[in-house]
């Protein structure tokens, strides 16, 4: 089943796979998080047009439906174009770039998100190479 170099002299797996350790992919590439931040910002986006279209048409059942028409719009687009975005990159690279954004546009909401532990450095690279002659 295993080989010996598999296993630990207590017992332990040394080794596991690396897709273990990710997050299963729930709808149109999102995982369960990603869901519920694209839900989130859909709901609270239609909440605000919805709110404004009852007042208008005297009925509060407009709210309730914007909202559900809004996440699923939301999940839709934004499940595809969040696909496209992640496409290639490593399982943490939504995360770190929300982090970047909020420390480089909001610095005071950047302890609350943990931005505070990015290393941001800008200037140029080299490679140190040299011209052949």
């Amino acid at each position: 089943m295993s080989t010996h170099q598999d296993i630990r002299p207590d017992g332990t797996v040394v080794f596991l796979p690396h897709r273990l350790n990710r997050h299963p992919v729930v709808v149109r590439g999102l995982t369960a998080d990603e869901l519920w931040i694209c839900a989130g910002l859909s709901a609270a986006g239609s909440l605000v047009v919805g709110v404004p279209l009852a007042f208008v048409f005297s009925t509060i059942a407009i709210v309730p439906t914007a909202i559900m028409l809004g996440i699923a719009a939301g999940v839709f687009a934004g499940g595809g174009m969040l696909r496209r975005q992640k496409r290639g990159r490593p399982d943490t690279w939504l995360y770190r770039q929300l982090q970047w954004r909020i420390a480089q546009r909001y610095p005071a909401l950047a302890a609350f998100v943990g931005a505070h532990a990015l290393v941001i450095s800008s200037g140029s690279w080299s490679t140190r190479r040299t011209k052949a002659a």
